[in-house]
């Protein structure tokens, strides 16, 4: 059977590793976004969470690379022209694939193969993959491999597919360097990376002309308006687009695609100077109501003639707005050493300068099942209207039209006849005030947070929007506007079908083993690019003298 294999007496060299590598794409794009199907405890994993956490699952990077290293070793055995090669890679794929994936993978994710739909489309396209494999060791590899398959044929689906590959990152560098690596060849990476560069120019000038032939326009005519308009109006939309879109995309986040996510903890402490804190209270979830619309309207009636507060009032929805209701005694007891408490009477007795009353808040938010925290900010006075962020959460605290609240510190001690021991503790309180002095009023303003599908482009903010996104498309797209005059004696050439021919004998040449004339036709190649005068003959109409 294996003699029959390698020494058919008959063959009909056939090329289907096009196919194979686009089976082998789909089934490494399959692993990336299904992954969760092929672990244990990963049934409900979001690789995409995990990658932005800088976390990568090892088996998922175990089954990505073992994909890739296929990929490689395919493309190598293509290269060698190695039947035998293939044949043994072939077996080794098949024993080893349903291996794993009829007896390993049901133990390791304890669902049969039958249950895992994942796994199932899958194995259907790797058994595609086999069977092309199959037919392209009984056929034989082609005598010849001339260019790219992408490169057969010059009209727009080629060219589209074509500058779609070259746009992959490092595919097309992997590519030559593998096929430099494994074809017999006297050039150099240099010369050979400069050849596959004029091929490919080459490829796309000769799409181009084969379009003008086909869609000839008079001398002197203008551009149709469907022409101007379709083309020059799309890339008018795109440009403007690009520019407003960090700040389109906050917008749209924050006031429509947007999750209220209010707080579950929120801690409050007080203290003078660099003392020991005097009041310490969290509250959790019961504590922290929701606004109601009327509650809201009262708001806005209460600071109608503060525009700044204004200003930032109407950028919330009550659905955005809760009140936290912080307890007026501390959580937790004053532990003061006497001498500090001496030095804290002696300054607050004094008359030399001012004590700082420091008010650290920290709010905690639920986000992707995770919870977290704000950043502390102190103030030197308890203000009615702040514009601080303090991760996208900001707090106002009830009071008057003129921005500021009174609240009385007490000092409480334990009712005891020894007070030498007796535990004290601070309250505090609204001054003046006609209902619950003892609860002191947090009203929290919550920005709207990106769904998780977007969170990886929110997380970025406006300025890091402008940087990572319109600055990197917009050096993308100038090089498609600048420096055209450079390139005109390269790419402005009426008939490029001799240039072609000449890079086809390259690769016939090549492949055919005669690496002196292969070498010889290079030469003329890069002479005919170093020559003006020679590419303007060499590219002029075949019908011209």
């Amino acid at each position: 059977f294996f003699q029959n294999i390698l020494h058919a007496e008959y063959r009909a060299a056939t090329d289907v590793y096009a196919l194979m590598f686009l089976t082998d794409v789909v089934d490494f794009i399959i692993i990336v976004f299904g992954f969760w199907a092929f672990g244990k405890h990963s049934a409900a994993a979001d690789i995409a969470s995990s990658l932005s956490e800088d976390q990568v699952p090892e088996a998922f990077l175990v089954m990505l690379l073992i994909q890739f290293s296929t990929m490689i070793i395919d493309r190598a055995l293509y290269l060698r022209k190695s039947i035998l090669g293939k044949l043994i890679f072939q077996v080794i794929l098949v024993f080893g694939i349903h291996l794993w994936m009829f007896f390993i993978l049901p133990a390791v994710t304890e669902r049969m193969f039958n249950h895992n739909s994942v796994a199932q489309l899958w194995y259907f396209f790797k058994c595609i993959y086999f069977t092309l494999s199959a037919y392209q060791i009984r056929c034989g590899y082609p005598t010849r491999i001339l260019g790219n398959f992408l490169t057969k044929k010059f009209n727009h689906l080629n060219l589209f597919l074509f500058q779609g590959f070259r746009l992959v990152p490092f595919l097309v560098e992997l590519r030559a360097v593998m096929d430099w690596v494994w074809t017999d060849t006297t050039l150099s990476l240099s010369n050979w990376m400069c050849v596959e560069d004029i091929y490919a120019n080459i490829f796309i000038i000769k799409c181009s002309r084969e379009t003008e032939k086909k869609y000839p326009q008079p001398k002197g005519q203008k551009k149709k308006k469907i022409v101007k308009y379709g083309m020059g109006g799309l890339i008018i939309l795109f440009l403007i687009c690009i520019i407003w879109f960090p700040l389109l995309f906050i917008s749209l986040v924050k006031s429509v695609v947007g999750v209220v996510n209010h707080p579950v903890d929120v801690t409050v402490t007080v203290r003078l100077g660099g003392y020991e804190p005097l009041f310490t209270m969290s509250v959790q979830q019961q504590s922290i109501q929701p606004f109601a619309e009327q509650d809201y309207n009262h708001l806005a009636n209460l600071f109608g003639k503060n525009a700044v507060a204004m200003q930032f009032i109407t950028m919330y929805s009550y659905e955005d707005i809760v009140t936290a209701n912080i307890e007026g005694s501390s959580g937790s007891v004053w532990r003061i050493s006497p001498p500090s408490r001496q030095e804290l009477i002696k300054e607050l007795l004094g008359s030399t300068g001012d004590m700082t009353l420091r008010l650290d808040w920290n709010f905690q938010r639920m986000w992707h099942n995770r919870v977290e925290s704000t950043w502390n900010i102190y103030l030197k006075y308890f203000v009615i209207f702040t514009v601080i962020s303090i991760y996208k959460s900001y707090f106002v605290l009830a009071g008057d039209e003129e921005g500021y609240q009174n609240v009385t510190l007490s000092l409480m001690r334990e009712a005891s006849v020894n007070t030498t021991g007796a535990q004290e503790w601070w309250d505090i309180s609204i001054a003046d005030c006609r209902g619950s002095c003892g609860v002191l009023p947090m009203v929290i303003f919550n920005d709207k947070v990106s769904p998780p599908s977007l969170g990886f482009l929110a997380g970025y903010g406006i300025m890091g929007l402008y940087v990572s996104v319109v600055l990197v498309i917009g050096k993308f797209v100038r090089g498609f506007f600048s420096e055209i005059s450079h390139s005109i004696m390269f790419e402005e050439l009426p008939c490029v079908d001799r240039i072609l021919k000449l890079c086809m004998d390259i690769f016939l040449v090549r492949e055919t083993g005669e690496l002196e004339l292969e070498e010889e036709i290079y030469s003329k190649l890069i002479f005919l690019y170093r020559s003006p005068e020679t590419m303007i003959k060499w590219t002029r109409e075949k019908n011209e003298d």
